[in-house]
């Protein structure tokens, strides 16, 4: 019988290792010399994995919204497959889902504020067709959730929920932060606050 492990990949390494790098110093400031160096290999070693770091920098920010995006579908599917589902818990696994991101790949939400602009526009154009989708998996829940909210108001507010979320780059340093534990709580607790607040339609 095979065992699998968790271990990262070579070419998962590289790209953790890239993204960190290039949300520190910027795409035009690493070389691949340098990224090769922080995963044990020469520069030219890259080359057997990415044609370049244009390659690193498209598989990082396209691969994420690919993540997010079957990540949110799949809590959805899980749902519907449950006996006893309810759009609330659903609501809660899609919040908890995105926070595990925010928290735990903020390289790469800094990298797509800086950089997304310097992929193709096919692989921009990629990026954006599926974030809106990855909106719209969320808005429908939100309007289970909260059925008199207009669709339009959803939609703003899950973006909203999303810039709330997104903006772990910008907590400090992880020693100046409340534990993880208690950091995934309270964003959340602001995102909910946040739909709460949007449902209070006057």
């Amino acid at each position: 019988m095979t065992i699998r492990t968790d271990a990262p990949t070579r070419r998962e390494q590289i790209l953790k290792e890239a993204a960190r790098l290039f949300a520190e110093r910027g795409f035009h400031g690493v070389g691949v010399d340098e990224i090769g160096a922080a995963v044990g290999i020469s520069g030219p070693g890259l080359y057997r994995h990415f044609p370049g770091k244009d390659a690193m920098l498209a598989e990082l920010l396209v691969g994420i919204s690919e993540r997010l995006l079957a990540g949110g579908r799949l809590r959805v599917s899980e749902d519907a497959a449950c006996g006893d589902s309810s759009p609330q818990a659903l609501l809660d696994a899609l919040i908890e889902g995105h926070i595990d991101f925010a928290l735990d790949d903020r390289p790469l939400i800094t990298l797509h504020d800086r950089e997304l602009d310097r992929l193709r526009d096919a692989d921009r154009k990629r990026v954006r067709q599926l974030q809106r989708q990855y909106v719209e998996v969320w808005v429908e829940v939100v309007r289970e959730v909260y059925p008199d909210l207009p669709e339009h108001e959803a939609r703003a507010a899950v973006h909203a929920v999303f810039g709330l979320l997104n903006s772990t780059p910008h907590l400090g340093r992880p020693g100046a932060q409340p534990d993880r534990a208690g950091t995934a709580a309270l964003l959340h607790r602001l995102a909910r606050g946040a739909f709460e607040a949007a449902a209070a339609r006057p």
